[in-house]
């Protein structure tokens, strides 16, 4: 039977393609797309989240929009990599098909969760601002969330700040109050997701699946190429999000040991960051899994038959 799961991303380039894997494999059963504010602002995150159901044609996913900002200060945006319309790189119709759900994703969260006879997974790729309201206003949810899989983190160095990972760092109170509320959590963070890199070999594989999704999927990944080659002088940009839903579909392809892991929230130049003692010198008791490995030979297959079967 499919893992039913809730995704709750802010797309950007990386969470699109989260978006199609979700869609295209039939291992998981996605019953809602929701929105945060990370990589664009939520009414750019939420319209790019309609565009890639439209495109992937999961006209029967709701998709409704989350909070506009971090519990706490001021909203980073990732308009450096992912553009001003958080999706540059192609041109989209407007989404129709799928419009937008009329409850906030809390709500959207909470009935789905309510409804449900079986927990669910939710699959966090952005900010966690939306999980973090949810448990706030609904705390009996927590027994009924399965598992909480994240792109979030590293086990060593950040991506925004030197040790800090742009999901986290965005909305570090947020992944603080989730990560103490006791529901299991698995990370995937920077250390996993850069086994993922979307090398020339890899865009030549998704045009030659020779869909039109497959040319828009290689368009976009281009362009967030390009912007990894200016900031940080990396052509083949790693695909960060799928690995969450890797996680999810085949926990065989993404390998995971138990440890302890802290969100620090008042460093000064640390903020942000996940302080994840893989090697038990703190002495203190594993409170999550933390992914290490990717199966990446697997990984891409996967991927790529999850866009052949979208047609």
């Amino acid at each position: 039977m499919p893992t039913p799961i809730i995704l709750d991303c802010d797309p950007g380039h990386d969470d699109a393609m989260a978006i199609l894997l979700a869609v295209g494999d039939p291992r998981v059963d996605l019953r809602a797309v929701t929105t945060s504010a990370g990589n664009q602002t939520i009414a750019k995150t939420t319209l790019n989240a309609r565009r890639m159901c439209a495109l992937a044609k999961a006209f029967d996913v709701p998709v409704a929009a989350g909070y506009p900002k971090p519990l706490t200060g001021p909203l980073l945006v990732g308009d450096d990599v992912h553009g001003e319309t958080g999706l540059d790189g192609w041109d989209f119709p407007d989404p129709a098909e799928v419009p937008l759900h009329s409850a906030h994703a809390v709500d959207l969260i909470h009935g789905l969760l309510t409804d449900s006879p079986e927990p669910l997974t939710l699959v966090v790729t952005g900010p966690q601002t939306n999980i973090a309201g949810l448990l706030a206003l609904h705390p009996e949810d927590r027994h009924k969330i399965k598992e909480i899989v994240c792109m979030g983190g590293a086990t060593h160095r950040g991506n925004t700040l030197p040790y800090s990972e742009y999901n986290i760092l965005v909305d570090p109170e947020a992944a603080h109050e989730v990560l103490a509320s006791g529901i299991p959590m698995t990370y995937c963070g920077l250390n996993v997701t850069h086994q993922a890199p979307v090398t020339p070999e890899v865009l030549h594989r998704i045009l030659d699946v020779g869909t039109h999704i497959g040319k828009v999927s290689a368009a976009l990944l281009e362009f967030r190429s390009s912007t990894y080659d200016q900031i940080w002088d990396l052509p083949d940009a790693p695909l960060h999000d799928p690995v969450a839903i890797a996680r999810v579909l085949d926990p065989t392809l993404v390998e995971c040991v138990e440890a302890p892991v802290s969100i620090e929230l008042r460093g000064e130049f640390t903020r942000g960051a996940t302080v994840i003692d893989l090697y038990g010198v703190t002495g203190r008791e594993p409170n999550a899994l933390v992914a290490t490995r990717l199966d990446t030979e697997r990984f891409w297959d996967v991927f790529m038959k999850a866009l052949a079967a979208l047609g």
